[in-house]
């Protein structure tokens, strides 16, 4: 289980962002960058294998920033495709340049992952209306933007002392993946990334961080799309949540975390569990979390005004168990 990770983790194999920062790239005109990209995508597991690495020109890194920096000129980095240039102007997640609400060694994560060094980026592209992080992901003018070149130093530094991966959360990672990368491209220590997200990318998104994230943290929420809708506006949830752990799955190591949300075990819980154990494996490693507060608007949707009750956790969990689910605490 997340041997991989741990690797990375103790420094006995390279991160993948290392790795893609060494293979060479083709200078290619705009119009063929995603040519090239998937060229050498569909190569990586080969280039990951060997673990070698040298200087180039351009680099299959280079190549991702490139591609990301088009996108953020007619955004579709999530799913919502807003194709605004946000150059010029926010798209749904209200997020123009990447601001940082905090940055720390967080000990209060799953137990492989401690300490990580987490960097909350303000804005999201859900609005949950039960938000435990509200405060972050419904601000997305709030906390300060660091230039790539420093926010790469400050890794560096954390890794350094002591933290076990890179942590890109939220609110939501997703639209500030463009910055990422540039800050990803400046690391010079060997850290593991994790990408902690809704998993509402687009696919354009999810190959762009094939071949850079370690682990994908998910956080799967709901079980239908009525749901979905209705408490995050997120339309067809759903298929695209489920695309991209598929997606993730084949690319790296992954953690789900889901959250058990009052009245949604037969709707939300029971689907999302089973779905997890027919298509990614018993083997998944799942957190099923019970610290739901009904916090933002909640209050004002009968059914999630409450914290879930203990016979409500005991089901979610014991299903897990009955499913022969990896359950971390």
């Amino acid at each position: 289980m997340l041997e991989d990770y741990h690797l990375i983790r103790e420094n006995k194999k390279l991160a993948r962002f290392k790795i893609a920062a060494s293979i060479k790239a083709k200078d290619v005109p705009t119009d063929r960058l995603w040519d090239e990209h998937e060229r050498i995508r569909r190569k990586f597991k080969e280039y990951y294998k060997k673990q070698t690495t040298g200087p180039c020109e351009t680099s299959f890194l280079d190549l991702k920033i490139k591609i990301a920096d088009n996108i953020f000129r007619s955004c579709h980095f999530c799913e919502r495709r807003c194709h605004v240039n946000r150059r010029k102007e926010p798209g749904y997640c209200g997020v123009l340049e990447a601001r940082i609400a905090s940055e720390f060694l967080h000990f209060g994560e799953e137990a492989p992952l401690v300490p990580s060094h987490t960097i909350f980026f303000s804005g999201c592209t859900f609005h949950c209306v039960f938000c435990q992080n509200w405060d972050i992901s419904q601000n997305p003018q709030g906390g300060v933007h660091i230039k790539p070149e420093k926010l790469a130093n400050i890794i560096d530094k954390k890794r350094l002392r002591g933290s076990f991966n890179v942590n890109f959360v939220g609110g939501d990672p997703t639209p500030n993946l463009n910055y990422i990368l540039k800050v990803i491209s400046k690391c010079k220590e060997n850290i593991p990334i994790i990408w902690n997200s809704n998993f509402y990318m687009s696919k354009e998104a999810m190959n762009l961080l094939d071949g850079i994230t370690d682990l994908y943290l998910t956080d799967f929420k709901f079980g239908n799309n009525k749901c979905a809708k209705k408490l995050a506006d997120a339309d067809n949830y759903w298929e695209i949540a489920t695309r991209n752990h598929l997606l993730a799955k084949k690319s790296a190591n992954m953690i789900i975390r889901h959250l058990i949300l009052p009245g949604h075990i037969e709707c939300c819980t029971i689907p999302i569990l089973s779905w997890i154990a027919d298509k990614l494996g018993k083997d998944t490693p799942i957190n099923i979390m019970g610290q739901y507060r009904p916090v933002y608007h909640a209050l004002e949707y009968p059914g999630i005004d409450r914290y879930p009750t203990r016979e409500e956790i005991h089901q979610a969990r014991e299903y897990a168990r009955e499913l022969g689910l990896t359950t971390l605490l």
